[in-house]
């Protein structure tokens, strides 16, 4: 690989560049404030690590698209703009051999957005529903998190070639866990996602995603614990 190829590979997407920037400028609602662009080279070099598989830009860019899908499609409301900036930072920080993760996204999005113009109220809610990524489990009425956490777990919905990437980039992520204790893990992830009453909580997602997500899970399952 030249140099110039190696550069090009390693080099920020600026369509995602400037959907952050016209978010953080939205979001700001005309206030004044500090270049976004620095912040979102920052947020790209973070997802763009080397020890992710997974939670990588791809993913950055499906949940933020289907945020939007959400939106114009679902007519779902919500303080969009905030739900898109909770997306950007809701894997910032991101090491599979961590459990404090989401944590840390959180703080960092306190600290950035603090720095980048917002009130207290935005980051604050910002900050918020990063950390209920840790559950995915938004209380009734709470259209921002119904949003997001719904638009991060779309991909159990996919078609089961993309979910059957999506699973080995998992286990990428984790290779650092041996096979059986990894499959038990998986496993366990794998029932109580089924176990629960609804995967998806807005209208739209609980009609196209449910029980796609449901067949792929129960795929996966069935798999793990027959190999």
């Amino acid at each position: 690989m030249t140099a110039e190829e190696e550069h090009a590979e390693h080099a920020p997407d600026p369509e995602l560049l400037q959907r952050w920037t016209s978010t953080l400028r939205a979001a700001r609602a005309g206030r004044e404030g500090p270049d976004p662009l620095p912040y979102g080279l920052n947020l790209l070099a973070r997802w763009a690590e080397p020890q992710r598989a997974y939670h990588t830009v791809d993913h950055l860019r499906a949940v933020l698209d289907r945020i939007d899908e959400l939106a114009d499609l679902g007519g779902e409301g919500g303080e969009l703009e905030l739900v898109r900036l909770a997306a950007w930072f809701h894997d910032a920080v991101y090491r599979p051999d961590r459990s404090e993760n989401e944590e840390r996204s959180a703080a960092l999005a306190e600290k950035a957005l603090t720095e980048a113009g917002l009130t207290a109220h935005e980051v604050a809610e910002v900050a918020r529903l990063v950390r209920l990524t840790i559950t995915h489990d938004p209380a009734d009425g709470d259209i921002n998190g119904e949003l997001l956490c719904d638009a991060d777990l779309a991909i159990l919905a996919s078609a089961p070639d993309t979910y059957a990437g999506y699973a080995r980039a998992v286990r990428t992520e984790y290779a650092f866990v041996p096979d059986p204790a990894f499959r038990e893990g998986r496993a366990a992830v794998l029932r109580h996602l089924l176990s629960l009453p609804r995967l998806f909580r807005t209208p739209y997602g609980a009609a196209a995603w449910e029980s796609k997500a449901r067949a792929n899970l129960e795929s996966e399952l069935k798999e793990l614990t027959e190999a």
